[in-house]
C-alpha cells in the first residue's frame, strides 16, 4: 500500500465511538494554583493603591501567632496530601481522572486538603504580613476553586466511585 493511499484511509476512516460518560471529563479545569496566585498578585496590588488599616498591638501580636500556625498547617496539609497521592499512584493533577479514592490521612479531614493548604497559605500570609487584602483574597480563592474545580471534581469522584465516594463526601467536610 502506498503512503498515499494509507493517509487516504486514515483520514476517512470512522471516529471512535465516544467513551462512557463516567471517564470524559467535563471540560478543562483552571489549574486552582493559578487562582491562588491571581489571589495573592490582587492582594498585593490592591494594597499598594488602597492599603487596609491593621490591629495595633497586641492584637495584631496574637494574630501573626494565629497566622504562623496557619502557615504550618498549610505546609503539614500540602505534604502529607502529595506523599498520599503519590503513594497512592493518583494524580495531583486536577485535569486528570483520579485513579484511587484517599479517605485517610489528611483526605481523613477534608475532602480537598491541598486547596485548604492554598486557602491557608493566603490567610496565614495575610495574618503574619498584616496585609488585611489576603483575607477576602483567600475567601475569594476559595470560593472560585469550589465552582470551577471542586464541584467538577466530585461529580467524576461520584460517577466513578459511586457509593464508596457517596459515603466517604457524608463523613468528611469538603473544606474543614
Amino acid at each position: 500500500m502506498s503512503d498515499a493511499k494509507g493517509k487516504h484511509e486514515k483520514a476517512h476512516a470512522p471516529a471512535p465511538a465516544a467513551a462512557p460518560a463516567h471517564t470524559v471529563k467535563a471540560g478543562v479545569i483552571p489549574w486552582p494554583p493559578v487562582i491562588y496566585v491571581l489571589g495573592i498578585v490582587a492582594a498585593l496590588v490592591l494594597h499598594t493603591i488602597y492599603p487596609l488599616p491593621w490591629f495595633g498591638s497586641p492584637m495584631s501580636d496574637i494574630l501573626v501567632a494565629v497566622g504562623w500556625l496557619a502557615l504550618l498547617a498549610m505546609v503539614a496539609l500540602f505534604f502529607t496530601a502529595f506523599r498520599a497521592m503519590a503513594r497512592a499512584k493518583t494524580p495531583i493533577n486536577p485535569n486528570k481522572q483520579p485513579e484511587h479514592l484517599l479517605t485517610s490521612g489528611p483526605f481523613g479531614i477534608s475532602r480537598n486538603p491541598i486547596y485548604l493548604a492554598d486557602t491557608l497559605l493566603l490567610l496565614g500570609v495575610g495574618l503574619v504580613t498584616g496585609i488585611t487584602w489576603f483575607l477576602p483574597a483567600a475567601i475569594v480563592a476559595a470560593f472560585a476553586t469550589k465552582k470551577v474545580a471542586i464541584e467538577k471534581e466530585e461529580r467524576w469522584l461520584a460517577d466513578k466511585f459511586g457509593k464508596r465516594y457517596r459515603d466517604y463526601a457524608k463523613r468528611v467536610r469538603r473544606w474543614i
